[in-house]
């Protein structure tokens, strides 16, 4: 069986054959290594973000029809006209935003692959990128691969307020862009409009660029709602803002993201995209148009359905005697282990954890460059309510001093 610290660390590569040193060091991802330990021992994975019982059928049915109906060959390279009118509809219905989709809309295959692209399409060797930490692993990761330097500014928990004076001094001659995820993962902070005018007079003053993850844009919950920079005037024309079928209709395994912009902006991240994917597959283009224009009771829904789920495994935790970080956006809570881990090793904690108890969780120290953030773990409540109640019992078992659930393999 795999160990989950071997898969976090990565194994040094020995062979002869000359590999890129990037890719060489970062080893598997915890998402990927805690999925798999969760598959082999028959776990609760409460660790990636796998959505369950959410899909809209409206959705699947489209894309079944468009699959029947074809075409099959290559479509546009910035993505069909419908999907492309489709997002910019969308984003003028709920942010206001003005876009142009024959010049300010990108179709990728994922919002990883935006991401990816955006660096590409952008950075020189040695141009800084200050990322917000937590922070997705693959932003550190896509930077240096793209030439750049990540400079790291934290965000302290339990509140994870913008450190502005923090953020006004890590600006150097050398800087770039801002890596802006908001709402953020795994955290689920979203950056309120106070905030937003902060970063967008930066974006102003150093001439940057800023690159607004949102795929959870419409995950929000307790009457809050997420603003996008790109809807400050200020700002609008130094963003390019990313946003996900994945997240907002519970298909990850789709990959299907788009990228909007100023047509300025956004070329050279489509020449990126060129030679990378070049494009995404037609059916499921054509589906998301369709959910995009889906009516707001999908979206009010949506936002029901997993702040329920949240409480539910909020308060069960609660309830076990956990210490929970409140959650006012994505799907993810995060869990304060400090009590529980004299060793303070988050990695090692949801090892035994998941041998122990039967749930996978994910290490936050991952979204770390430092990996020093050693006392939080994260938990998705994107799943069935059973599969929540199920968890929740495993982990009160655990909490109270006993395994609770042992299934070896």
């Amino acid at each position: 069986m795999e160990n989950l610290l071997d898969a976090r660390i990565g194994r040094v590569i020995t062979s002869p054959i000359m590999v890129n040193t990037i890719f060489r060091d970062c080893g598997t991802s915890v998402f990927e290594a805690m999925s798999r330990l969760a598959a082999e021992l028959g776990a609760i994975n409460l660790g990636q973000g796998f959505p369950e019982a959410l899909e809209p059928p409206e959705l699947v049915e489209a894309a079944i029809a468009a699959l029947r109906s074809g075409p099959h060959q290559y479509p546009p390279m910035l993505g069909v006209p419908a999907l492309r009118q489709a997002v910019a509809e969308h984003a003028g219905r709920f942010w206001d935003l003005d876009l142009d989709w024959e010049r300010e809309v990108l179709v990728t295959s994922g919002a990883t692959e935006a991401i990816g692209d955006c660096f590409l399409g952008l950075l020189n060797p040695g141009d800084e990128v200050i990322v917000f930490q937590p922070a997705y692993d693959c932003y550190g990761t896509m930077i240096r691969r793209a030439g750049g330097v990540p400079v790291p500014v934290r965000l302290q928990p339990p509140g994870w307020d913008l450190p502005r004076q923090e953020l006004a001094d890590a600006i150097t001659p050398r800087t770039r862009m801002i890596v802006l995820n908001t709402p953020m993962n795994p955290c689920g902070k979203i950056f309120d409009r106070d905030e937003l005018a902060f970063i967008a007079g930066l974006l102003d003053r150093h001439d940057l660029v800023a690159i607004c993850d949102e795929v959870y844009e419409h995950l929000t919950f307790d009457g809050r709602r997420h603003l996008p920079l790109m809807a400050l005037p200020q700002a609008r024309g130094r963003c390019l803002r990313i946003g996900s079928a994945g997240k907002t209709f519970s298909v990850t395994g789709w990959k299907v993201g788009y990228v909007m912009g100023d047509a300025d902006l956004l070329a050279p991240v489509a020449r990126a995209h060129q030679f990378l994917t070049f494009t995404t597959p037609p059916a499921l283009q054509a589906a998301v148009a369709e959910g995009l224009r889906l009516g707001d009771g999908y979206y009010d829904r949506l936002r029901a359905t997993l702040q329920q789920r949240r409480d539910l495994l909020a308060d069960g935790l609660r309830d076990a005697g956990f210490d929970v970080l409140d959650c006012p956006s994505t799907y993810f809570l995060c869990v304060d282990i400090a009590g529980l881990d004299p060793a303070g090793d988050d990695i090692a904690f949801c090892d035994a954890l998941l041998r122990q108890s039967g749930v996978a969780a994910v290490p936050v120290s991952t979204f770390y460059a430092g990996r020093d953030m050693r006392r939080l773990i994260r938990l998705c409540f994107a799943k069935r309510q059973e599969t929540l109640e199920t968890a929740v019992a495993r982990l009160g078992a655990w909490r109270e001093g006993g395994e609770g659930w042992r299934r070896a393999s």
